[in-house]
């Protein structure tokens, strides 16, 4: 079945909905004081494995959901990198980018829904700040623009490799796990210096929720870094489609 591109738009909207609900809560559940993964007392703190796995599973998910309505991009930086790598209509790109960014602020709106009490009883503002954007734990844009730009390189080189490997070709549900997976271990391997984002819309739209509305115990938005997350892993994303097309094609 042929899907309209107006559906392909709003699968982009509720898949990176769902991408930073599982994700940024995974966060939430994590640090914000209270929590059940997190207690006074500290003792069932998921931490980074819930962490990584929350995103994991907030890119799977969506991909087998919306994966075959519209090729489950949820990130601006897979638009624009496909674009580049010839396999995308730029025509499409603009709508495709409002979607994502939409989705990501509809879920951060979620998320706020769902831990307004913690958020509220959480009084490091650096804890609240975690649950919605990214920063380099160093304070160097330098290392997070280049822990971004790797990052985001080899998701897109790997995702487009689990798509298109002969392995998949006949199980394109398969890849979607395996892209879950992906995410998972990107987290867990090069998330340390800033969060990761790899997003620029999972970074972007929760960080304008966090600046405009009025949260508890929030301080300043950091946009002084703001602009790493969203620049590094587009240009990231490019470096790693061509990489995987001059190699093997698409």
């Amino acid at each position: 079945m042929e899907h309209t591109w107006i559906a392909k738009y709003i699968a982009e909207f509720f898949g990176t909905m769902i991408l930073v609900l599982f994700g940024n809560g995974a966060v939430a559940n994590s640090f914000l004081k209270g929590t059940t993964a997190n207690p006074e007392d500290g003792k069932a703190n998921g931490g980074w494995l819930l962490i990584a796995f929350g995103f994991g599973f907030g890119v799977m998910i969506p991909a087998m959901m919306f994966g075959s309505i519209s090729g489950n991009h949820l990130n601006p930086a897979v638009t624009v990198a496909q674009a580049v790598g010839g396999v995308f209509p730029w025509s499409h790109v603009v709508q495709y980018l409002i979607a994502q960014m939409l989705g990501a602020i509809a879920g951060q709106l979620l998320i706020m829904a769902v831990y307004w009490p913690h958020i509220k009883e959480s009084q490091n503002p650096n804890i609240v700040f975690a649950c919605f954007a990214t920063s380099d734990s160093t304070n160097s844009r330098l290392n997070g623009f280049v822990s971004e730009f790797i990052g985001t390189g080899v998701l897109l080189f790997a995702a487009v490799g689990l798509y298109r490997g002969m392995f998949f070709k006949q199980s394109v549900d398969i890849a979607n796990i395996g892209v879950g997976f992906l995410i998972t271990a990107l987290v867990m391997a090069v998330g340390g210096p800033t969060g990761p984002a790899l997003n620029p819309a999972r970074d972007l739209g929760p960080r304008l929720v966090y600046s405009f509305l009025p949260i508890p115990n929030k301080s300043d938005a950091h946009w002084g870094y703001g602009w790493v997350p969203v620049v590094a892993p587009i240009l990231g994303g490019i470096v790693g489609v061509l990489a995987y097309k001059l190699s093997f094609g698409l």
